[in-house]
C-alpha cells in the first residue's frame, strides 16, 4: 500500500469516527463522549459484578442508571434523616442534619424531633432563627420576645412556628401522642445538640448570684439538675388557655406561628399546589421563606431557578426525582423519598418530578426574607418568540403553546 493510499485510509475511516462520534450527540444525549447505559454496546460493561448492597442501591435508580442527560459529576444534593443517628432520651428523640454530614448545605441546617404526650424540650435558646413544621400531633410552644412579651401556643400538623435568634423558647408534647416536627436554623452548621440551655446556665452560675439575681436565699436552688435535660418526660399540659393566663400573656407580641397547610395556595392546577411563607404573610420569619409543593402523579415542579438563596429540601410523603443543571455543563439527577432531604445552590436549574403512584409533597426552605423564582417558560414567553426560534430551533407555533402564566406545577 502507498503511503498516499495509507493516508486515505486512515483519513476516510477518521472521518467515519467522527460521524459515529456526531451521531451520538443527538437529542437526549447531548455530550460526546456519549453518557448513559443506552449508548453501551457492550452490556457486560454495565455489569456490578463486585460486593454491593442491593436494598441500599434500590433507593437509587437514578443514580445507578443515570438519564444520558446527566454529565459530568457535582456535590452530593442528597442526604436523609433515615440513616441519621438518633439522639433518643425519655420524653422523645432528635436527629439531625448539618453540614458536617451534608458537606453542600452552607444556609440551612434540619432536625427531625419526636416528643410524647408530656415530652419537654427543655427551655433553651439558639444563636440561630429556629423555623418549623408541624409533621404529625400536637404541640404546645412558649417563647419570650425581646421587649419582655410571652406567647403560649399550641400547634397542630402544618402549622408552622418561628423564634428569631436569641428568643428563648421551650415545647412540649400534646395529648393524645405527642407531636413530630422539623425544625430548620438559618445557617448550615447550627446543631439542635449544642443549644444554650436553662439548666446548664444555672448550674454553672455560682449560687450567691442565683440568690442576687431571684432575690431569694442561695439555698432554694439546692436541688436543681447538675446535668441538663435536654429532652425529658414531663405532665401533659393542661388548658390553653390556663398556661396562657398563668405566663402573663398579654397582646401585642408579634405571632409567631402560621398554619401553612390551611393557607389558601399561591398556585393550584391539575398538576399540584403551592403555598407560600415567607415575610410578606408570615412576618416574623425574616430569614427563612419556605414553600409547601404538592405534586399528583405524573406531575412535575416545572423547570426553574431561584435567584437569592440556596433551597433546602424536605421530602414528607411520595416518591420524587431532580435533575440539577450547571454551568460547565454539569446535570445529575437523585431520587427522593419521605425523609430524605434535597439541596439545590442558588441560581441552579432544576425540576422535581412525581415518580410514584401516590401524591408527592415536599418542603422548599431559604434562608431569605422572601420566596423568589424564575420560571424557565415563564422566560421564554416574555422575550420576542423570534430569539426564542433563532436560539432553540423550535418553531413559532410550538412556542406559541408554551405557559405563559408560570404554571408552577404542570400535569402529567
Amino acid at each position: 500500500m502507498t503511503f498516499l493510499a495509507r493516508r486515505g485510509l486512515l483519513a476516510a475511516a477518521g472521518a467515519l469516527g467522527a460521524a459515529g462520534a456526531a451521531r451520538a450527540a443527538s437529542f437526549g444525549n447531548p455530550d460526546n463522549p456519549p453518557q448513559g447505559a443506552v449508548n453501551v454496546t457492550n452490556k457486560a460493561g454495565l455489569t456490578e459484578p463486585g460486593p454491593k448492597n442491593p436494598t441500599l442501591a434500590g433507593q437509587f435508580p437514578s443514580f445507578q442508571n443515570p438519564p444520558a442527560t446527566d454529565v459530568d459529576g457535582m456535590p452530593l444534593f442528597w442526604a436523609s434523616f433515615n440513616n441519621a443517628h438518633k439522639r433518643i432520651q425519655n420524653g422523645g428523640w432528635a436527629r439531625e442534619v448539618t453540614q458536617d454530614d451534608f458537606a453542600i448545605s452552607e444556609t440551612i441546617s434540619g432536625v427531625n424531633m419526636r416528643l410524647s404526650a408530656g415530652g419537654i424540650r427543655e427551655m433553651h435558646w439558639h444563636q440561630q432563627a429556629e423555623w418549623a413544621i408541624m409533621l404529625y400531633g400536637q404541640c404546645r410552644i412558649t417563647t419570650l420576645d425581646e421587649q419582655g412579651r410571652p406567647s403560649v401556643e399550641d400547634v397542630e400538623a402544618g402549622d408552622l412556628w418561628y423564634f428569631p435568634p436569641g428568643l428563648p423558647h421551650s415545647l412540649q408534647g400534646l395529648g393524645p401522642d405527642g407531636a413530630e416536627f422539623l425544625l430548620a436554623f438559618d445557617n448550615g452548621r447550627a446543631s439542635e445538640f449544642n443549644t444554650l440551655l436553662l439548666t446548664d446556665w444555672l448550674a454553672h452560675t455560682p449560687p450567691e448570684v442565683l440568690a442576687a439575681n431571684f432575690g431569694v436565699p442561695a439555698e432554694s436552688f439546692a436541688k436543681i439538675p447538675l446535668n441538663n435535660l435536654w429532652i425529658f418526660q414531663g405532665e401533659v399540659p393542661g388548658p390553653l388557655a390556663d398556661d396562657q393566663k398563668n405566663a402573663r400573656v398579654v397582646p401585642g407580641a408579634r405571632p409567631v406561628t402560621f398554619k401553612l397547610s390551611r393557607m389558601t395556595p399561591n398556585k393550584k392546577t391539575k398538576g399540584g399546589q403551592v403555598q407560600i411563607a415567607d415575610g410578606r404573610n408570615f412576618p416574623i420569619s425574616q430569614t427563612v421563606a419556605a414553600a409547601l409543593v404538592t405534586i399528583e402523579p405524573g406531575g412535575l415542579r416545572e423547570l426553574h431557578w431561584h435567584p437569592n438563596a440556596d433551597e433546602w429540601q424536605y421530602y414528607i410523603k411520595g416518591e420524587a426525582r431532580m435533575t440539577v443543571f450547571n454551568t460547565g455543563p454539569k446535570a445529575q439527577t437523585a431520587d427522593f423519598r419521605p425523609g430524605d432531604v434535597g439541596y439545590v445552590r442558588k441560581s441552579l436549574g432544576h425540576y422535581v418530578q412525581n415518580t410514584g403512584s401516590t401524591e408527592l409533597q415536599f418542603l422548599e426552605i431559604f434562608k431569605a426574607d422572601r420566596f423568589a423564582e424564575v420560571s424557565l417558560s415563564d422566560w421564554l414567553t416574555h422575550v420576542p418568540p423570534e430569539l426564542v426560534r433563532q436560539h432553540l430551533n423550535v418553531d413559532q407555533s410550538v412556542i406559541a403553546q408554551w405557559p405563559t402564566d408560570r404554571p408552577d406545577v404542570v400535569p402529567v
